[in-house]
């Protein structure tokens, strides 16, 4: 059979081919895609260039191995129902709504053993957040808020979105939250901020724990500034190959800050006695079904106007929160 399937060609470029799809082998699937979700950080650094040449795109997702290049397929976050079985795959994936960690396509084979099967009850358009669900806990997982602490998210994109709704849930003393779009900010005080604002008009917080998700390395500078004495700073952006003077000569030198790097293809040590990523992603979906995120899609698109899609987020990231390719 044929399916269609996204590519990266080079900067602000990217097109839907049509190319062969293999049949299911021993212990694969085939899954129709209902929808996938772009992701408005790393993704955009592929469509910009703005990625490390060189970089292992994924080492710990099969469907996403080698290396950053143009032409790329990329996306990771693919939800459909399974319509084909290879040898030796149980009669009961039949039919079956999963999630998988897939490029952006219409249809795709995977080994049962990479396919999520969707929580009774969940809707694909919520499954689709999981990818940015199970970085929001590891958000919070890498920065452990105690009980009545200062806490500050700078970045209200969806996955900073996302941690300000599990950040909400904690008996905080407050969340401030800063971002320069104002549905971000809007969403945010929905999702349970104290207060939002634009990053130029953040207070001085004297925060216990600040996050980091703008995804622009001069917010760093910002997130320094609004930490306390021997706060806790995590940086959960991949900045790519984007570059800015970070001032780490004053306050954060003096004041003992912390800067905690944050990424989802790992579990921070500390946790890995009790924590696994099976239990981290069981969090994650449980999460998913108390929050219902399919309210934060603002645009889905056929894959055919793939070069729209991307050009909203990258000339009008005002006007969208999570945008979905459907199938």
């Amino acid at each position: 059979m044929e399916r269609h399937a996204l590519y990266f060609t080079a900067p602000g470029r990217v097109e839907a081919r049509t190319e062969p799809l293999a049949a299911p082998g021993p212990g694969e699937a085939r899954v129709q895609t209902i929808c996938s979700a772009i992701s408005a950080g790393t993704e955009m650094l592929v469509y910009r260039g703005q990625f490390p040449r060189g970089l292992s795109v994924d080492a710990t997702l099969s469907a996403l191995s080698g290396n950053f290049a143009y032409p790329l397929r990329y996306g990771y976050a693919a939800v459909g129902r399974v319509t084909e079985l290879g040898p030796e795959v149980a009669a009961d994936w039949m039919g079956r709504l999963v999630f998988a960690f897939q490029p952006h396509a219409s249809a795709f084979v995977a080994p049962v053993a990479e396919l999520q099967p969707l929580p009774e009850g969940l809707s694909p358009e919520d499954a689709v957040f999981l990818p940015n669900m199970e970085t929001a806990v590891n958000f919070l997982l890498d920065g452990a808020p105690l009980i009545g602490e200062r806490v500050a998210v700078f970045g209200q994109g969806v996955v900073g979105l996302l941690t300000t709704a599990l950040l909400a849930r904690l008996p905080l003393d407050s969340l401030h939250t800063f971002d320069r779009f104002a549905l971000r900010r809007e969403w945010s005080l929905k999702l349970g901020a104290t207060a939002s604002a634009d990053p130029d008009e953040a207070p001085a917080l004297n925060a216990d724990l600040c996050y980091e998700l703008t995804g622009s390395p001069a917010a760093l500078d910002c997130a320094i500034a609004a930490t306390g004495f021997a706060g806790r700073i995590v940086v959960g952006s991949w900045y790519g190959e984007k570059r800015h003077p970070v001032d780490l000569g004053g306050r954060f030198h003096r004041e003992r800050l912390r800067l905690i790097s944050s990424q989802v293809s790992t579990l921070t040590p500390e946790l890995q006695a009790r924590w696994t990523k099976a239990r981290r992603l069981r969090v994650a979906w449980q999460r998913l079904a108390e929050m219902k995120p399919s309210r934060l899609i603002t645009h889905s698109f056929p894959l055919s106007d793939s070069s729209t899609a991307y050009a909203l987020l990258d000339q009008h990231p005002d006007q969208a929160l999570q945008v979905i390719f459907r199938y």
